[in-house]
């Protein structure tokens, strides 16, 4: 559920008006619902009260200060793939010991910043990665935490490139490696051995490939206390999917009443990292059609948003919906239309062979369920400046990251001078 709702036919966000953002901010802009980060969250953490628990917001859908630090509030932690990730989860208040560490390459220096600020744990992915951990853990005279991404060989039904618990994934490691790898671990000293980790993909609409990975990731943990290694945390990772279309994915309570049933009298802390289950929805994408073109072939609506701002349709196909700010009547007459950007790429669509409403130049459109890996993964392509963030909480409205100016786009640049 979300707070974006039409009003007298107008589409408000919480208790404010779109049109009134708009009309301040200008347009394209990000605008975020407290009240549906505060929903989503809850909902998670109330799913699974019944045990020890920590969910660790997965940064990468959503990295904006404003959204951490309400979440920080809640009693999130956060999962992070990067240094930047921990410099903004440590900004926005999350206490580093909620702190678990994903990816496949970290870097020396990001292990390093990691160990100083003493997070919960490393979710290690390679032989070689624990040897870089040990290494920089001994240089800094620390004990690193650590668990072993898993891949359990599980086919989560979702998008190839957001698939991530398959052999031919690049993450995580086989059981018998893993296997290697803890009886390696367990006899370093600058490496303590506390949890395992799995995480098998994004988008996941439905609860079996969660209990199959789960299944065997326990099989491997009993195996491991047979040998004598001691495990404080399990980390089933994130993915449970959102509405965007016509999807039905299982409500957080659905998730956790499965995932109970393996886990409610087991001695363990489970460690969960929704990322898209709380963000997605709890954000749009405010554009405006600049222009209405009609070719011998189609109709295209010409908005001011393109594939810099929002990625994922020309990324992966994938379906947002899209609809007008000011409501239009049920019986008006709708047109097949390509909503697309200003970007010079023929993939630069928000939207292909859409049925939309009869629209006319000037009007705003909200393209919904994007907050969530929306504008982390946005960029300056064709020198545009990124967008304007902003959040609203009951009626009142902040911007929460300013739109970049042209003087940003060349800020960090110098001309070349011999």
């Amino acid at each position: 559920m979300h707070y974006f709702n039409y009003k007298n036919g107008e589409l408000y966000c919480e208790e404010v008006p779109i049109k009134k953002i708009a009309q301040e901010v200008g347009t394209p802009f990000y605008l975020y619902s407290a009240k549906t980060f505060t929903r989503h969250f809850k909902a998670f953490q109330n799913a699974f009260s019944e045990i020890k628990h920590i969910i660790c917001f997965a940064i990468k859908a959503n990295s904006n200060l404003a959204v951490l630090s309400l979440l920080a509030s809640l009693g999130s932690g956060a999962d992070i793939v990067s240094k930047g990730e921990l410099f903004r989860a440590i900004k926005a208040g999350i206490n580093p010991k909620k702190v678990v560490y994903s990816g496949v390459g970290k870097r020396e220096d990001e292990i390093r910043y990691a160990l100083e600020n003493d997070i919960l744990m490393f979710n290690v992915e390679s032989l070689s990665e624990l040897k870089a951990i040990e290494k920089q853990a001994k240089l800094l005279d620390k004990k690193a935490p650590i668990s072993f991404r898993v891949n359990p060989d599980v086919d989560p039904k979702t998008h190839p490139y957001i698939s991530t618990g398959l052999k031919k994934n690049k993450f995580g490691l086989s059981r018998k490696e893993a296997i290697k790898a803890y009886d390696l671990a367990a006899n370093m000293e600058n490496v303590e051995v506390v949890g395992i980790d799995c995480h098998i993909g994004s988008q996941i609409t439905e609860i079996p490939p969660f209990i199959e990975a789960l299944e065997r990731l326990l099989d491997l943990l009993k195996t491991l206390e047979d040998k004598g290694h001691k495990i404080k945390y399990i980390d089933i990772g994130g993915g449970l999917g959102i509405k965007y279309h016509d999807e039905a994915p299982p409500e957080p309570d659905e998730y956790a009443s499965e995932i109970l049933k393996k886990l409610k009298d087991l001695p363990y802390t489970l460690i969960i990292e929704p990322g898209r289950a709380i963000a997605g929805n709890a954000g749009i994408l405010v554009t405006k059609l600049l222009y209405i073109k009609d070719t011998e072939e189609k109709r295209f609506y010409i908005v001011d948003a393109g594939m810099n701002d929002l990625a994922r349709p020309s990324l992966y196909k994938a379906y947002h919906e899209i609809i007008p700010v000011l409501e239009k009547k049920e019986d008006k007459k709708e047109i097949l239309a390509d909503v697309v950007g200003p970007i010079c790429e023929t993939g630069d669509f928000l939207a292909r062979e859409r049925s939309m409403p009869l629209l006319e130049e000037g009007e705003l459109l909200a393209v919904m369920s994007a907050g969530a890996y929306g504008f982390t993964m946005s960029s300056n392509y064709n020198s545009r400046p990124r967008v304007a963030e902003v959040m609203v909480s009951g009626d009142q409205f902040q911007i929460v990251r300013e739109r970049e100016t042209l003087q940003d786009l060349i800020s960090k640049e110098s001309l070349f001078n011999l």
